[in-house]
């Protein structure tokens, strides 16, 4: 099966850096005309993964007509321009596997409702977990969900394309589960971020962790996604991965944010994009929508409008007692 990627920021890079580990050849798209002369010339990529020396065997191109022959295609876009990049093929392969997490602003969609609606023959399987760009391009050990829509026999033809020795897939069927496992996280590192810029100790960043996967789950089942998906490798693992290093482009937004930087200051000096920042105020309008508790996400959006952060914090603190489980806040 012939395989591409749709994406040559840091992690579309590092995927294809993968793919091509056993010889295969790769073709990635880049929007950048400058991009997709330097991968092909130097074999690098250095504005958004400088640590990489790419493969030979990867090639370079702006067009998406020639993406379209393709058997199987990884679409790593920024959440945000998913659609709008799948409807200017002029087709669509068998297979698109999506590695984005976010939920579409405007409408609330998720990456794989997105999909289906700009390219419905193509059968849709999702790709997540804690996943370090610049560790899977060096071919350090990763493991990750691949949800797969049609199932096992989807599975069968996808697996062993994307399954390298150092990069191992665990099958599900959960593909809302494995898209809100990384979409919530991304905005829960923001958080985490903030704890770690404010300076208030590990305790308060595991309960953190915790209690922020209490929201993830409550959302996840509400919108008809599986407890054990999200207990996973691209729920629970992934947040634990991302809420704990300032290789998280989320939890360095989140970082600076709690050392006194400006929302928008930040968003608008950042070439690379922290999806949680997209994330948040979809997700509160959703939770919002199924009458869904989310007091950590809230207290994230509430930083990204410029609320000040030890204020936030210390409305969070001071909700009312409740029991551990349960459905309430």
């Amino acid at each position: 099966m012939s395989v591409g990627v749709i994406g040559a920021g840091a992690w579309g890079t590092a995927l294809a850096q993968m793919l091509a580990s056993d010889g295969r050849d790769v073709l990635i798209w880049a929007r950048e005309a400058e991009l997709v002369a330097e991968i092909n010339s130097a074999r690098t990529n250095s504005l958004f993964l400088p640590s990489a020396t790419l493969s030979d065997t990867i090639r370079a191109t702006g067009d998406l007509g020639e993406m379209a022959g393709l058997d199987a295609l990884l679409v790593v876009t920024p959440a945000q321009h998913m659609g709008s990049v799948l409807a200017a093929m002029p087709d669509h392969p068998r297979d698109l596997v999506l590695c984005s997490k976010g939920i579409e602003a405007g409408t609330g969609r998720l990456m794989n409702h997105v999909a289906r609606d700009a390219a419905p023959g193509s059968a849709i399987a999702v790709l997540s977990g804690p996943t370090f760009a610049h560790e899977v391009a060096a071919g350090l050990p990763t493991a990750v969900t691949l949800a797969c829509a049609e199932g096992e026999e989807q599975w069968d033809r996808i697996a062993p394309l994307v399954a390298r020795q150092a990069f191992r897939p665990y099958f599900s069927d959960d593909v809302t589960g494995a898209e809100i496992g990384g979409s919530v996280k991304n905005v829960l590192a923001i958080a985490c971020g903030v704890v770690d810029g404010l300076g208030l100790g590990q305790n308060a960043r595991a309960a953190l962790i915790a209690r922020g996967y209490a929201e993830m789950l409550r959302f996840g089942e509400a919108l008809g996604a599986r407890a054990e998906t999200l207990a996973g490798l691209c729920g629970l693992g992934d947040l634990v991965l991302t809420c704990s290093s300032t290789s998280s482009r989320n939890f360095s937004l989140g970082k600076a944010l709690g050392e006194g930087r400006k929302a928008d200051e930040l968003m608008a000096d950042r070439k690379t994009v922290a999806e949680g920042a997209h994330t948040a105020p979809v997700l509160v309008e959703l939770a919002a929508r199924h009458a869904i508790s989310m007091p950590i996400v809230t207290a994230v959006y509430d930083l990204l409008k410029g609320d000040e952060p030890r204020a936030v914090v210390s409305a969070l603190l001071s909700r009312p007692l409740r029991a551990e489980q349960g459905s309430a806040e």
